[in-house]
């Protein structure tokens, strides 16, 4: 099994969202995609943050389509940070070739996350081009820390099969949606 994880606030889930699914799905081969909707960004103001029970049906709502799951599980597991959560997927899961989806946007602050280097060496990670990061992501701090562990875009569907470090930038079609945006009317 191939399985895409792609974690958020889905603070409303939104077309933006499924756009980076579909693309994950397609580009890397995978079987599925799961949405980690996280009970709280420890780098997010939470004041504005949705009920978790609210999101997860909002982001099931959405992605009601046979190939991406939606799971607020990281609640359950008492987990707060990424690192955390996939290590305790890759324990529980040996079997499943697990890649970490991210758009580019995010990679840029990658390097704030707690322990993001462990995430790089839990799993690849396919970087999904955002508007405005195409150039800047694979700049960023943590793309420059890991640049000999980048693969090339036409290799991406071996990504999932691959021992970590490794990670790789999909271009393409971007979506202009953010929840940030949505929430504030922008």
């Amino acid at each position: 099994m191939r399985i895409g994880l792609y974690g958020g606030s889905f603070n409303p889930a939104h077309a933006g969202h499924l756009h980076v699914s579909r693309t994950a799905l397609r580009r890397l081969r995978l079987d599925r995609v799961w949405w980690l909707v996280t009970p709280g960004n420890p780098l997010k103001d939470h004041g504005l943050l949705a009920p978790l029970e609210e999101r997860v049906a909002q982001a099931r709502a959405l992605a009601a389509v046979p190939r991406i799951a939606v799971t607020g599980f990281e609640a359950g597991i008492g987990s707060r940070y990424t690192a955390d959560t996939l290590r305790w997927l890759v324990r529980r899961r040996p079997a499943v070739h697990f890649v970490w989806i991210m758009g580019a946007d995010s990679l840029g602050s990658l390097h704030r996350w707690r322990r993001f280097e462990e995430i790089l060496a839990l799993m690849p990670v396919a970087v999904i081009d955002r508007p405005g990061h195409t150039l800047k992501a694979p700049a960023a701090r943590a793309a420059r820390a890991f640049a000999a562990a980048r693969i090339p875009e036409s290799e991406a569907v071996t990504l999932a099969g691959r021992r970590p470090p490794a990670w790789t930038f999909l271009h393409g079609p971007r979506s202009e949606l953010s929840s940030t945006a949505l929430r504030t009317g922008a």
